[in-house]
């Protein structure tokens, strides 16, 4: 595996993936991660992540492949976030709206030969099953090895994968649910 492992790298291949056909940016932000379509304050839609933390970059993008052309409109993508400290309810909540971008990260991940972590993301709530959800990470990921990644998706995965020097093909072989500890 590749141990070099750099933000720079992510927002330049990012950037020369989709700013020109979707005005999108990946950006270095400070503290909470943010999605915020073009304004009067910027003419483009940028995707901040957390503290230059490659994972976080990786995970921001995930949510954007995922979101259609109305999400990308809403600012945080139109999603509810509840920070750490959720109950059981809505931890739960966050859970389900949390499989299919932590799925995408895992394969994002992989294609850049980045071990990833999943994230629960709530270290000061009520305790959850971890399990649980890492089960369900792990077949959404397998879903999308059998039906393939949207196409933004695929294709940052392809020029990652190219990047990293890794497999360029998207196999469930190569996920194991005992990687998600």
């Amino acid at each position: 595996m590749n141990n070099i492992h750099h933000y720079h790298d992510l927002i330049t291949l990012f950037n020369q993936c989709f700013v020109d056909k979707y005005n999108t940016q990946l950006v270095k932000g400070e503290d909470e991660p943010i999605y915020l379509p073009a304004d009067e304050q910027r003419d483009y839609h940028a995707i901040y992540f957390a503290h230059g933390y490659f994972s976080s970059a990786l995970h921001e993008c995930s949510h954007w492949f995922i979101a259609g052309e109305e999400r990308r409109k809403l600012v945080d993508l139109g999603y509810w976030y509840q920070p750490d400290g959720r109950n059981a309810e809505q931890q739960a909540l966050f859970q389900q709206v949390e499989v299919k971008p932590q799925a995408m990260e895992w394969i994002l991940s992989k294609a850049c030969g980045h071990k990833f972590v999943v994230s629960i993301d709530n270290l000061n709530g009520e305790p959850t099953d971890a399990q649980v959800f890492k089960e369900a990470v792990y077949r959404q990921v397998l879903h999308y090895c059998a039906q393939g990644l949207p196409a933004r998706a695929r294709q940052f995965r392809e020029v990652l994968s190219a990047f990293y020097r890794q497999s360029p093909l998207l196999q469930s072989a190569d996920f194991r649910l005992a990687e998600l500890g």
